[in-house]
């Protein structure tokens, strides 16, 4: 029986390990196709963004969300699979990077509340995680 639930323990760890290097695959081709992949597949248009929820910000939100995501990921892995592509300095450096990266790609465009909507993703769930491990000690 233990050796049955800890099976099923690393099998879904490797699921959410596997999905989180999909994640971070996925990830650099959205945001370096020249164009939007999600806005073609959705609206048949590859200059027109996915706007996932209604708000001030435009798109950002879609940056928010998969930033949290993609950082929810890598705390739970981050405990048995130490490498660079899981460190959250990773996360945070890669967010800035690529939202750079819009100056030069072509049919892209930089956005500061993208940027800024990435950071707060990565560092949103970090204050989240923090949190959760106080309260465990109290």
């Amino acid at each position: 029986m233990y050796y049955i639930n800890l099976t099923m323990k690393n099998n879904l760890f490797k699921v959410i390990e596997y999905t989180y290097y999909f994640s971070l695959i996925f990830l650099f081709i959205i945001y370096l196709f020249p164009g939007s992949i999600i806005g073609y597949l959705l609206y048949g248009s590859l200059w027109q963004q996915p706007n996932l929820i209604n708000n001030p910000f435009g798109t950002a939100i879609n940056h928010l969300i998969f930033f949290s995501f993609i950082t929810v990921l890598i705390t739970i892995i981050k405990s048995k699979v130490k490498n660079i592509l899981t460190s959250y300095k990773f996360i945070l450096l890669t967010s800035f990077f690529l939202e750079i990266f819009h100056l030069v790609v072509p049919n892209r465009a930089f956005e500061l509340y993208d940027l800024i909507a990435n950071l707060v993703g990565v560092i949103l769930v970090l204050f989240i995680n923090q949190f959760l491990k106080w309260r465990k000690y109290f």
